[in-house]
């Protein structure tokens, strides 16, 4: 293949950033996770630091924002087929009905 065939990728300055970025952030996960916060803020804040690392993940070690669209849909598609079964099976276990215990 042609180099001309491959759109821009990054280099390996910039998967340092990102990879400098992801640790910075687990750092962040870290010390939330062990400092004395009432869990009404750190579950949450947890919860989009990870979302936040997700996404850096798949944007740039995934090259899913260098390649084409339909690349990008059909991973959202897939992500949030598996979310939605995800939450299912999640409402399933709490909201259904309690297992008859002999």
């Amino acid at each position: 293949m042609a180099e001309s065939e491959h759109g821009w990728h990054p280099g390996v300055t910039e998967y340092v950033q990102i990879g400098v970025i992801l640790a910075v952030l687990t750092a962040i996960e870290v010390a939330l996770y062990f400092a004395p916060v009432i869990r009404q803020v750190t579950v949450p804040a947890l919860l989009f630091l990870t979302a936040l690392k997700f996404v850096l993940v798949v944007a740039w070690f995934m090259h899913l924002r260098f390649d084409h669209r339909l690349f990008r849909r059909v991973f959202l598609v897939g992500l949030a087929l598996a979310t939605t079964v995800f939450g299912i099976v999640i409402a399933t276990m709490f909201l259904g009905t309690p297992m008859v215990q002999a």
